[in-house]
């Protein structure tokens, strides 16, 4: 059969505080993997810093922008935080993404560690369900200055400090007033991040294929104050007004810290992720599985 994917870029995982133990694991994990795709007729290029955290010889080690240009497919083994990363670096190149979890199932890694030979060998030949996920482009004004800006796949957070009061924020959709919200913090999540922090705060999950956001705010002062989808197609402005030691992250892999006055504005991102899922795949069944819907059940 045809391989589909020539170079196949491998990012992996590295925990600086994991045992010994656990990270001689992932390291032969990743070099299992390896010594599978080379057996499949694939280059692989070694992503710099997965080779810099575990020393994998044997492959062509290559930064994230020269694996942008040449690779094929990017193969991240890992949670899914790493894809989350991964993701941001690689939406402007187009390249897809399959995701394997050494550990939990997660909701975009969904392969695991120990099936990975049989679902990646149908993607390599061609044979996978494609499935493309918008991400958000948030800035953060002061004034009439850009200060901070970001990418995110799953979320943009606006929320206190640990040991201040309620932050008051000021949100606008499609340059409209919505509301003054005092609560301990504000989430506008993508439908990939619907599961995400979100999911937790009282959001609703909203299915990947869905273009639109949720807004939903952290243990709100008023409990009128409810979740609430809105289109990606329109700007969402928050405007820290009150609050102490208040800060804005993305994807929970990167903060500004915000002052009185400043803004957030989040719209839809100009690239999107693509992920490539084994034939078959189902957004549902994730969804048993990581929740665990049918436990209990007669």
């Amino acid at each position: 059969m045809t391989i589909n994917f020539r170079k196949v870029a491998l990012i992996g995982k590295y925990q600086r505080q994991a045992s010994e133990e656990a990270s001689e694991k992932s390291r032969l994990a990743l070099e299992g993997i390896g010594q599978f795709l080379v057996g499949q007729g694939c280059e692989v290029l070694l992503e710099a810093e997965t080779f810099a955290n575990t020393g994998l010889s044997g492959h062509r080690v290559a930064e994230v922008d020269e694996i942008g240009a040449q690779a094929d497919l990017a193969l991240v083994v890992g949670g899914d935080g790493t894809m989350l990363g991964a993701g941001r670096q690689l939406a402007r190149y187009h390249t897809p993404l399959v995701g394997i979890n050494g550990g939990r199932l997660g909701f975009i890694t969904d392969i695991a560690l120990e099936d990975y030979q049989d679902a990646l060998a149908p993607i390599l030949h061609g044979d996978f369900e494609e499935d493309l996920r918008p991400m958000m482009q948030a800035r953060v004004m002061r004034g009439n200055e850009c200060v901070f800006e970001a990418l995110a796949l799953n979320d943009v957070v606006v929320n206190r400090g640990s040991t201040s009061g309620m932050v008051e924020l000021r949100v606008e959709v499609g340059g409209v007033f919505v509301s003054n919200q005092r609560a301990d913090g504000l989430i506008v999540a993508s439908p990939t991040g619907s599961t995400a922090y979100s999911l937790s705060a009282g959001g609703p999950m909203l299915h990947p294929s869905l273009r639109g956001w949720v807004m939903v705010p952290i243990a709100p002062h008023t409990l009128s104050n409810r979740p609430i989808v809105l289109p990606d197609s329109v700007e969402i402005a928050i405007e820290v007004v009150g609050g102490r030691d208040v800060s804005a992250n993305f994807d929970m892999q990167s903060l500004a810290t915000l002052l009185h006055g400043d803004r957030i504005l989040v719209t839809l991102a100009e690239n999107s992720v693509r992920f490539l899922h084994p034939r078959g795949w189902s957004y549902f069944a994730t969804l048993r599985k990581k929740l665990r819907w049918n436990e209990g059940g007669s």
